[in-house]
């Protein structure tokens, strides 16, 4: 059969369809941040080149002899008179030029008449290009095509000591070099791309060999249908199954495990301990594999077994199945009954041939008087127990079941009392269930007076139920309960006798307090008048 859901024509690996995705976006996303920073960079080279050319127009400007000759009323009437102001300011303006890198220093009369420009065959002509608010006194900034091709230029106001405008300067930086000074800065975009996509495929690769090991190198189809099929058998089963991780917390479990178990719907993730009671809860995490343990949960008997889930050597966790054992430990409880009532037959068979065989010796010995007493009173004496525990127990079974116990009783050199405040007119549980409470309670309370000391060795069972209520009440003349041993007496496994045949002991009273629970009741333990423990069930309310 195969175990192996793997798909024949070999599909592309979780892993590494992820890492194509995560190498993909990688890309992507550097190939967008290079972009943005080119994009950013060239609006910062141009916002640079703005503000550049403006504070060196301001610096020119500012200058006291620029202010000076251009303020010279001579200066403006004639382009060859005004020849010497151009003379004086033009190395003036190149040495500007050349020291902060711009491409041109023209500063101009009011009439746009440059003095300056690097081209000198252009000094007396008209400047190009728009003034803006400038011949007012204001500053102006613009990307235009002038004479040396597109630039970003500014242009403000040169004022004299009284404060009116004499002349104007005007810097620019052509856009080729702003075009250059960006490619300068190409080189450190790109380098920061590539370390960025270093680093994202690195990281991608690591995240592709992670992903890898934990899908174990599954395609989508194949995690799709083992998933599937994982998830339908695991609900299909009828047995309860329960799926732990190393740290004991719960990872998955099947309906007939939360029936048995009565487990909460945020029980996944929780610690195994949370949720069942100590001792399943050690055998859950620590129990050898196939041990098929008995414990008691809350309202059932359950086999547990616990086993190691391994992948590929190392183990990933817990496996543990949960069969209900409560009905199967019922029938054997009723079987263990049975077998008890059978050998009581077999005995009080054994007693009535001698019986018989002693009215037959009277007979022949001509004491038939004798012989009539001593047959009527025998029969007298278990006609009157019969009538009375048939008179004031209504169920067939349980009437069956006292009379059984105690013949079994009176076998053991015991005796069993049904008080007489005993009256039965119906049962709120079951006939199975009752025998399970009442046979448990009555053979343990049997077991008990049996290894008393006492002279007086008694067992007494009194009961009062009808189809909304039970009350019974067991004592025995035994040694009695420790008080420190009291809130043990229900746990599986507890018994105060020695184990047998390597069965163990210890689950009739779990089996005792699983039926009452289930039936909505509690159990009481205590001291007997007889000197002994005694036990009280209590099912429901009288109506």
């Amino acid at each position: 059969m195969p175990t192996d859901l793997r798909d024949p024509e070999g599909s592309s690996p979780v892993a590494r369809q992820i890492l194509a995705l995560q190498v993909l976006v990688v890309v992507l996303v550097v190939v967008g941040a290079c972009a943005l920073a080119w994009t950013d960079a060239r609006r910062s080279q141009v916002e640079d080149a703005r503000t550049r050319a403006l504070a060196v127009a301001e610096t020119v400007a500012d200058n006291p002899l620029v202010s000076r000759l251009l303020a010279d009323p001579g200066v403006g009437a004639d382009p060859v008179v005004d020849a010497g102001v151009a003379e004086r300011l033009q190395p003036y303006a190149e040495v500007v030029r050349a020291d902060t890198r711009t491409d041109f220093v023209v500063v101009m009369d009011t009439d746009r008449t440059r003095y300056t420009h690097p081209d000198e065959t252009l000094i007396g002509q008209e400047f190009i290009g728009d003034l803006g608010d400038a011949p007012a006194g204001g500053t102006f900034t613009q990307e235009y095509t002038g004479t040396l091709g597109p630039s970003m230029r500014a242009v403000v106001p040169v004022v004299d000591a009284g404060g009116g405008v004499v002349g104007l300067v005007s810097v620019g930086i052509t856009t080729d070099r702003i075009q250059d000074d960006l490619l300068a800065r190409v080189p450190s975009i790109l380098l920061a791309g590539a370390a960025v996509l270093g680093v994202g495929l690195a990281g991608a690769w690591l995240i592709s060999r992670r992903v890898r090991r934990q899908t174990h190198g599954l395609g989508e189809g194949e995690i799709t249908r083992m998933y599937e099929y994982y998830d339908a058998v695991l609900h299909a089963v009828r047995e309860g199954l329960l799926l732990l991780d190393p740290d004991g917390r719960v990872r998955l479990f099947n309906e007939e495990a939360r029936r048995l178990l009565d487990l909460p719907d945020d029980a996944v993730g929780r610690p195994v301990s949370d949720l069942v009671p100590p001792g399943l809860a050690t055998a859950a995490v620590d129990a050898e594999p196939g041990a098929d343990e008995i414990h008691l949960a809350d309202a059932s008997v359950l086999v547990v077994n616990s086993a190691p889930a391994r992948w590929d050597g190392r183990e990933v966790g817990r496996v543990v199945t949960l069969r209900d054992h409560t009905e199967l430990r019922a029938v054997t409880g009723e079987l263990d009954t049975v077998r008890g009532l059978a050998e009581s037959l077999r005995s009080q068979n054994h007693e009535a041939a001698n019986r018989l065989h002693t009215v037959v010796s009277l007979v022949e010995l001509g004491r038939t008087t004798d012989a009539v007493a001593f047959a009527t009173e025998e029969l007298a004496q278990a006609q009157l127990l019969a009538d009375r525990v048939v008179a004031s127990v209504e169920d067939p079974v349980l009437s069956a079941l006292l009379l059984g116990k105690t013949a079994q009783a009176a076998e053991r050199g015991l005796t069993l009392v049904v008080t007489d405040e005993t009256q039965v007119e119906a049962l709120p549980l079951d006939s199975r269930a009752a025998v399970t409470v009442v046979g448990n309670l009555v053979d343990n309370a049997l077991d008990a007076a049996a290894g008393s000391e006492r002279r007086l060795v008694e067992v007494e069972v009194g009961i009062d139920a009808d189809a909304h209520h039970l009350h019974l009440l067991v004592g025995d003349s035994g040694p009695g309960i420790e008080e420190d041993v009291v809130e043990r007496v229900f746990e599986r496994g507890w018994s105060s006798k020695e184990p047998r045949d390597g069965t163990g002991r210890g689950l009739g009273l779990a089996l005792v307090v699983s039926t009452v629970r289930r039936a909505g009741g509690e159990v009481r333990v205590g001291r007997s008048a007889l000197g002994g423990a005694s036990f009280e069930v209590r099912i429901g309310d009288r109506r």
